[in-house]
């Protein structure tokens, strides 16, 4: 390997798959050629979104078997870091970026913090009435008003996640006024509406037809759906679901572990709270 990590070649008598060469390494060819690709990417020669060289160039270019050029782009493929397309190509992969499960940040914010470029577009901003399910889980009455929007956010132009978006007007009676495309819908919501609780559900789902058009994903992509709750106070201030392509997003948390014997009340949905006809709560106190 040379000094920035690319593999050396070298042009001996006769090479094990003829021509050029990896220089000797105890590494397994393919992985070195996966090894090639990623300096590739890491040195920005290769950049997201733009075709690396095809199967038949990199056969030609490194002298090795297509073979083992296959192998090495299924792995890095099925690693997230490739996406190849029948019939068009393989494409630097997007990195996934790592969104948190114990806090509340604006997608715009995540994007911008890893160098991309933040675009939305809204296509639903208005008043409805609640229907049945919506109003039990807000705890309003069936047919109040409330405020929901939906908009997709992009990143350098490519569709990273659906926000779907219901809104107590009480909590927030200017919600419909704001212009979204200065600011996004959770920092306004941050900024007007003073949080006392959160509830954070993760779910893996099929999308349909509307959220396939909506991220330009096909039928058989796999999303994950974060739903998010929020109270101000005793009253329901927000009820959002949030869809981002499996593919392009990963969840998960860092945290410090409690002290030794100390317990934690875990909220999870439960069955209906008897004699109020509505989603009950189930509390677990967990020793640590």
């Amino acid at each position: 390997m040379t000094g920035n990590g690319r593999p050396a070649f070298q042009t001996p008598a006769a090479g094990r798959e003829g021509g050029m060469t990896f220089a000797p390494s105890p590494q397994p060819l393919y992985q070195m050629v996966k090894e090639h690709i990623l300096a590739l990417i890491r040195d920005g020669v290769c950049l997201p979104d733009t075709c690396i060289p095809s199967e038949h160039q990199l056969v030609e270019q490194l002298k090795v078997s297509r073979m083992t050029v296959n192998r090495a782009l299924r792995e890095l493929t099925a690693e997230g870091r490739l996406v190849r397309l029948q019939g068009v190509g393989t494409f630097v992969a997007h990195p996934r970026p790592l969104r948190s499960l114990l806090e509340i940040r604006s997608i715009v914010d995540e994007i911008r913090e890893r160098g991309g470029e933040h675009a939305c577009k809204m296509h639903l901003l208005a008043e409805e009435n609640a229907y049945t399910e919506l109003a039990l889980v807000m705890e309003i009455p069936v047919g109040a008003p409330v405020f929901h929007s939906i908009m997709v956010h992009k990143d350098r132009g490519v569709p990273v996640q659906v926000e779907d978006c219901f809104v107590d007007p009480r909590l927030a009676p200017d919600y419909l006024a704001q212009d979204f495309s200065l600011t996004s819908p959770t920092d306004y919501l941050l900024e007007t509406i003073p949080v006392s609780a959160v509830e954070h559900i993760i779910e893996a789902l099929l999308p349909d037809g509307m959220i396939q058009r909506l991220l330009a994903i096909g039928p058989g992509e796999p999303c994950l759906m974060l739903h998010r709750q929020t109270w101000s106070g005793e009253r329901v201030a927000t009820h959002s679901r949030y869809i981002f392509p499996g593919t392009r997003h990963r969840i998960g948390a860092r945290f410090r572990p409690l002290p030794s014997g100390v317990a934690l009340a875990v909220a999870a949905p439960g069955p209906p709270a008897a004699g109020r006809g509505r989603p009950g709560r189930r509390r677990w106190t967990v020793p640590i």
